[in-house]
């Protein structure tokens, strides 16, 4: 069985082994493989019956040039880089990882919001830079520091992550408010759901944590910026895309948006005329939430599991039923 890795550098740069899937069959990795060449992709792919990827497209295109394909692995949650329908044509299951890094992207999503607060980074390279000796006071601060106790947060998406989320700003006793198309019970225990209007009026920080849908894309726009309180601060390491980037700087230019935490932005890797680069008050980081070795591992472990089920015979986390 011959099995093809096309992109495998970020899932693992190193500190992960492949030695699972090599008992599988004869392994080929790539680190990298050029997103918009698809002739590569279908020439390293050749005769592999089993293709892995993370973010390398596999097209129609692709597809017919490489009918030994009997399977695609995706490396990730999010699979919308395959034609999974024309795959489904052809009798390929894609299969996915569902669920990984729940708890570290919640971690992440407030870890974004604590720098915000606090400006740990900053401060720290304004003293190693000499300021804090040299000054008059006994200690400075150079953005206002911010209290989250007793503040509103309001989490649009309260499903595995948004949930994870929630417990965190429960413990630093946070009033937690909620959007979500499907209610849980469990998401009761945590947040108090409401409507979308209500959350974006209510809330000093806003999470996103949900899907990329038509109906979520470019939720966060100029009319419900509009709706939020003056000094909100924006929380994002979903999509890129529910956000109207333009709208959004605007926002943080003018004030009414305090901040905003993204860890992903609408084309990645970013492009040099994206506005949030320029914008007030932004971080932005290289989409890395989920890139714990802890939860790369278990995306090495989950993708094992599914090849040896489809294997078997049996394939689980088939996206193309």
């Amino acid at each position: 069985m011959k099995i093809v890795i096309l992109d495998g550098y970020t899932e693992n740069p190193g500190d992960l082994s492949w030695e699972e899937l090599e008992k599988l069959g004869e392994v080929t990795v790539y680190d990298r493989t050029s997103y918009a060449d698809a002739p590569i992709i279908a020439e390293r792919i050749g005769d592999a019956e089993i293709v892995v990827i993370n973010k390398t497209p596999i097209s129609k295109e692709t597809i017919d040039k490489c009918p030994n394909i009997k399977v695609i692995a995706v490396l990730a949650t999010g699979y919308n880089v395959v034609d999974y329908n024309y795959a489904k044509e052809k009798g390929i299951p894609v299969v996915n990882v569902p669920t990984y890094g729940t708890q570290i992207v919640g971690q992440y999503a407030v870890g974004l919001l604590l720098e915000i607060c606090s400006h740990y980074g900053h401060h720290d390279k304004t003293v190693k830079e000499g300021k804090w000796e040299n000054n008059a006071d006994w200690c400075y601060w150079d953005y206002p520091m911010i209290e989250l106790y007793g503040k509103t947060a309001g989490v649009i998406g309260l499903g595995r992550i948004g949930q994870t989320t929630a417990r965190m700003l429960n413990a630093l006793e946070m009033n937690v408010l909620a959007y979500d198309a499907f209610e849980s019970e469990a998401g009761k225990k945590l947040a108090v759901y409401v409507s979308l209007d209500e959350l974006l009026a209510k809330s000093d920080v806003i999470f996103l944590h949900c899907p990329l849908f038509a109906e979520t894309e470019g939720i966060i726009n100029r009319d419900n910026i509009a709706k939020m309180k003056d000094g909100v601060i924006i929380i994002n390491n979903s999509r890129g895309q529910l956000v109207v980037e333009q709208d959004l700087a605007d926002a943080l230019n003018s004030g009414k948006v305090y901040a905003a935490g993204l860890d992903v932005v609408s084309t990645e890797p970013i492009n040099a005329d994206n506005p949030l680069l320029k914008a007030k008050n932004c971080i932005i980081t290289p989409h890395i939430s989920w890139a714990a070795k802890e939860s790369r591992q278990r995306i090495m472990d989950i993708t094992v599991d599914n090849l040896k089920a489809f294997l078997s015979g049996n394939p689980i986390n088939v996206v193309n039923k």
